[in-house]
């Protein structure tokens, strides 16, 4: 089964529109483990417009499953993540301005810098994960970092999928073949809903976990927390 690890941003992003504590994102993260997910992501950004840093020492201890931090690797970031010790970190190269993530590494341009920061999480017993393209090069660059997996950025294939395009799918097919050939673990997110999720997964071998966030939260504003979690573990065994 593919492990759901639900991104929890827009709860944070809710919480922050009126300066208090609701919903509260330490509340939601022990629900979403209770309702089934077997991990909980949250991505900080710089500017801090929906989780914090210091909601990700919050939830160190709150999140008893997997607990995956995204983000860019400055400075600040990279020493939170070494002080926290996260179940694994997924390295994303959005800009300080990007409203969200809208590129993977070159890994092949920015192998030195991406090596550097993998040796020294690796160090410090965290899983590794590069965002990338579904690009072949791409994977193979990845490889040569050291890392322990790869994310699959899946928005072209959601934006694809939606216009009826199902070969969309190929090159993430492709890609995940080469990955698992080349001894990388695989993961995906962006976009993915309980509209293409059983979809891609079908079409993605030794996909281990898909992170969620956006489409998942949106989804439970009309139909529950709860009862679309279980529909995403139904739909990724």
């Amino acid at each position: 089964m593919t492990k759901l690890s639900v991104n929890i941003n827009k709860i944070a992003t809710l919480r922050n529109a009126r300066g208090g504590d609701m919903p509260n994102v330490i509340n939601v993260a022990k629900d979403v483990q209770k309702f089934g997910a077997q991990g909980v992501t949250i991505h900080p950004r710089p500017d801090e417009r929906h989780i914090r840093y210091q909601d990700a020492y919050d939830l160190k201890d709150i999140v008893t499953t997997e607990y995956n931090i995204e983000g860019n690797p400055n400075p600040k970031f990279l020493d939170m993540v070494l002080k926290i010790k996260p179940t694994q970190v997924t390295l994303v190269p959005d800009a300080v301005d990007a409203i969200t993530s809208n590129a993977g590494w070159d890994t092949v341009t920015h192998k030195s810098f991406l090596s550097e920061i993998i040796s020294e999480c690796k160090k410090n017993n965290i899983r590794t994960s590069i965002f990338v393209d579904p690009s072949l090069a791409m994977i193979e660059g990845a490889v040569a970092t050291g890392t322990d997996r790869i994310e699959l950025y899946t928005e072209e294939f959601a934006s694809q999928y939606t216009l009826g395009n199902k070969k969309a799918v190929e090159p993430y097919t492709q890609c995940a073949i080469l990955a698992h050939k080349l001894g990388l673990g695989i993961n995906a997110g962006h976009d993915l809903s309980l509209e293409n999720i059983q979809f891609f997964k079908e079409n993605t071998p030794n996909l281990l976990e898909v992170s969620i966030g956006h489409a998942l939260i949106c989804e439970a504003l009309y139909q529950g927390l709860e009862s679309v979690i279980n529909q995403y573990l139904k739909k990724l065994q």
